[in-house]
């Protein structure tokens, strides 16, 4: 085979292609296989992402690899120290060996008659062609490039620095600065303690509130489970109880939404100081998990990052210790117009600042903006069903990876990493060189939203044809429930919906 040509191309080296590619090897050692990352460093978001803070919003304990868990007391941490992770694990399991950095996929196109994709990729700022019978696409939910275009009536004659998280420059000195963060997602709730400590002010501007969580740093039932049995069972047992938890969490607030809500306030109001009343500020418009919660770590416990060494992540909820510390607040109010100094409202209030942090969201883009064809006609995701939340509709021999809206992104991302290894077993064994999905002409599946959730970001991307749709029944219908979708990707119907097919190259 030669060197261009693999058995298996996955593109992206973040959380998603690493343990992909753990699974085929584990799956298929024989199966030769390379990694096609366009920047130059493993890690993906947790590389990319520089802002002040910058942490998980999922427990690691779910959000590392099964194969290779954890080992951290706390089950919140720091970007870097997920960085450091993903890189150890890569390392250890000799995945870092398959890597190609600098290798921006372009094009890709499916030849039925080859049965197998040319991709066209841009290494170096040069052109080159790679082969391979099998991809699967780890680029994440997200543009690398660009953030999520929200109009803000007068940004452009603001006479301070507008800054978006996800192009934080490195070296910005907001020491003694006035700062207002507009948005009140889990980038604003992390960036408002991490700034407080050295700016004069933070202010989170915020349309619409949005639902806390505090959770413990670490958990006392954990260091004792950790304490008396063998290490790997008691990592097992963290892992699963993390997940139970998560999901009978998840369930309890969309069955009952009232005692939902009222959980969420008390935790919440416990951690207020007396001058930010809970209504409006933390009264959301919608109900509990119709758009992610904010996850802040709670206050049990004060253990040193050792990235951030002149500071202690036991931040008590460190968003609301900063609340309380008086340096940050939060004002929910409208933006009438942004003027040379600050901020006009609605309201006739104002807000001055030095600097304005646009955390308005992440523009979704699934295959990192390349160009998919098969036989040289073009493909739009926003046309195709998903099938088992991990192939499209009429597309050989690709798999995708998306995570959960109620989880960590990690168990969806390895619940399509063990069903595409083994489709590929199956394939083998049959002697088949491609398998597709095909929707029957008389099944008469009807679209349903592929995520259930009604955040911007979101609609933005479904308005824009840019996710595919899921289907209201069969193997079309989308992922949401981690423990039935890792039973069907080990044991579940791989037949129904997709056509496998021999053809002699």
């Amino acid at each position: 085979m030669a060197d261009n040509s693999f058995d298996a191309i996955i593109i992206g080296a973040g959380i998603s292609g690493i343990n992909a590619a753990f699974r085929l090897q584990e799956g298929l050692p024989d199966f030769k296989y390379a990694i096609l990352e366009g920047r130059s460093e493993i890690g993906g978001t947790w590389s990319l992402f520089k802002y002040p803070g910058i942490r998980s919003d999922s427990d690691l304990h779910t959000f590392g690899f099964p194969w290779d868990p954890w080992r951290e007391d706390r089950a919140i941490a720091s970007a870097p120290s997920i960085l450091s992770y993903v890189k150890g694990c890569a390392s250890r399991h000799g995945i870092d060996q398959h890597i190609k950095y600098h290798h921006q996929v372009q094009t890709m196109d499916w030849s039925t008659e080859n049965q197998h994709w040319k991709l066209t990729v841009l290494v170096n700022e040069k052109e080159k062609h790679y082969y391979a019978r099998h991809i699967l696409m780890g680029t994440g939910y997200y543009d690398y490039k660009r953030g999520l275009n929200t109009q803000i009536p007068g940004l452009e004659d603001f006479k301070g620095l507008v800054v978006h998280p996800q192009f934080w420059p490195e070296d910005l000195d907001y020491t003694g600065k006035k700062v207002v963060i507009i948005g009140s997602g889990a980038t604003a709730v992390t960036l408002v303690p991490a700034m407080s400590e050295q700016a004069k002010s933070v202010t989170m501007l915020q349309r619409s509130p949005s639902y806390f969580l505090p959770i413990p740093l670490v958990e006392p039932i954990d260091q004792f489970i950790k304490t008396w049995l063998p290490e790997k069972l008691a990592y097992r047992l963290i892992r699963w109880r993390f997940i139970l938890v998560g999901f009978l969490f998840f369930n309890f607030c969309r069955m009952f939404p009232k005692q939902g809500i009222s959980m969420l306030r008390k935790a919440t109001e416990a951690e207020l100081p007396k001058n930010i009343p809970y209504d409006p500020h933390f009264v959301p418009s919608y109900r509990p998990w119709e758009q992610r919660m904010c996850i802040t770590p709670g206050k049990s416990y004060s253990i040193p990052d050792v990235n951030y060494p002149t500071n202690l992540i036991s931040t008590g909820g460190d968003f609301f210790a900063a609340l309380r510390s008086g340096k940050a607040d939060v004002v929910t109010d409208v933006i009438e117009t942004v003027t040379a100094k600050g901020i006009n409202l609605k309201s006739g209030a104002q807000l001055e600042a030095n600097i304005i942090v646009t955390a308005t969201g992440l523009k979704i883009q699934l295959g990192g903006g390349m160009k998919m064809f098969v036989d040289g006609k073009e493909q739009n995701m926003g046309d195709k069903f998903i099938w088992r939340g991990a192939l499209l509709q009429d597309v050989p021999n690709l798999a995708f990876v998306f995570g959960y809206t109620n989880a960590s992104w990690t168990l969806g991302a390895d619940a399509t990493a063990q069903l595409w290894v083994r489709l590929l077993k199956a394939a083998k064994a049959k002697n088949q060189s491609s398998f597709v999905p095909r929707v029957g002409d008389k099944e008469g599946v009807l679209p349903k939203p592929l995520l259930n959730l009604n955040s911007s970001y979101i609609k933005a991307a479904v308005e824009a044809g840019g996710l595919p749709k899921g289907g209201d029944r069969g193997p079309w219908v989308p992922r949401s429930v981690w423990i039935k979708d890792i039973w069907h990707a080990k044991y579940g119907d791989i037949t129904t919906g997709l056509q496998f097919h021999r053809v002699s190259t």
